[in-house]
């Protein structure tokens, strides 16, 4: 499995120059009507988003996605009070309704944490609108180094990506809470030891299925599979045009068909979030040619942790390779 800082150069460039055709300021489609306030619910065992959560002495925290919000909680346990701002996986995230109760708690916030990337610009308007120097807000698209021409911006799927979350928060914590700076030291230590089931999942995938052929439909997972040694066939140009909403040019469905039809790849991944009819085309002729389909997911599922999460993604992946099985929904 790639160390660290080669999961870094992977999230900084993984497809071809010419194929960068993400446009950041497109990822994130705002269509108000669609979808009503009560999207920012909570995260499970954490406080609602549209509403301030009773936090006597503890730290107010925000995730923008339910998946970083949830390893806040890990990080900062009974000394923060977290809340989710996206965190329905049923409906579809690049729709996002600003509500007057998510600016309160943005504004309450003593620490945000976003992912960058032009994949929640309205977070930024959100803490625009309610300045304040004392709060301390992670970029994870900063966190890492990456640069705005990153072409993935789903990156909680690397591997990398939330032990250097966990680390900047045990940081922040400390100089907000420096008394249980130690309590955060330890839940990062813990956090890192729970990885290693989904770390060893990984190494034993690669190991045993070496660069195994794979079609996708969006780059939704692309960094778990890199990760896994599999070998995403897609054309990144296909991917960025479903994933922004754009038609895409027929010489890619034909490619596409075509690995599905002459099974050239073992597995189709796609996101199970958000489908169109193209993403239903080539999940029926996946289904016609006896490829088995995974789906995966933009907003943490409910009943998981991040790293329970991560692991029973990369167990569906197994089980389509070596089965044939699909898992288009997690259990």
């Amino acid at each position: 499995m790639p160390d660290p800082h080669q999961l870094t150069r992977l999230l900084r460039g993984v497809h071809p120059p010419l194929l960068r055709r993400v446009h950041p300021p497109l990822l994130r489609r705002i269509h108000p009507p669609l979808v009503p306030a009560a999207l920012a619910l909570s995260l499970a065992g954490c406080a609602a988003a549209t509403a301030l959560p009773a936090a006597p002495g503890r730290i107010i925290a925000v995730g923008a996605e339910s998946q970083y919000a949830n390893v806040i909680s890990q990080i900062g346990g009974r000394y923060v009070a977290v809340s989710a701002i996206e965190r329905n996986p049923n409906t579809d995230p690049h729709a996002y309704e600003i509500s007057p109760s998510v600016a309160r708690l943005i504004a309450a916030a003593r620490l945000v944490v976003q992912n960058g990337l032009g994949y929640d610009p309205f977070m930024n308007r959100l803490e625009a609108a309610s300045p304040n120097r004392a709060r301390r807000v992670i970029v994870v698209q900063r966190l890492l180094g990456l640069p705005d021409s990153t072409p993935n911006p789903h990156l909680w799927y690397a591997p990398a990506t939330m032990p250097a979350l966990a680390r900047a928060l045990t940081t922040q914590l400390s100089a907000l809470a420096p008394r249980h700076a130690a309590y955060f030291a330890a839940n990062e230590h813990h956090f890192d030891a729970s990885l290693n089931a989904w770390r060893g999942a990984l190494a034993r995938f690669a190991a045993h299925h070496p660069h195994t052929p794979v079609a996708v439909t969006e780059p939704v997972g692309d960094y778990l599979l890199q990760a896994a040694g599999m070998r995403i066939l897609t054309p990144f140009g296909l991917q960025a045009d479903i994933m922004n909403g754009i038609d895409p040019a027929p010489q890619y469905v034909a490619l596409q068909d075509a690995l599905l039809t002459r099974h050239r790849v073992r597995a189709l991944v796609y996101n199970q979030q958000v489908t169109d009819t193209v993403t239903q085309s080539f999940l029926a002729t996946a289904h016609r040619s006896g490829v088995p389909v995974v789906g995966v997911y933009e907003t943490m599922p409910a009943g998981y942790d991040y790293q329970g999460w991560m692991l029973a993604e990369t167990r569906a992946l197994e089980r389509a390779v070596v089965a044939g099985a699909s898992t288009q929904r997690l259990p």
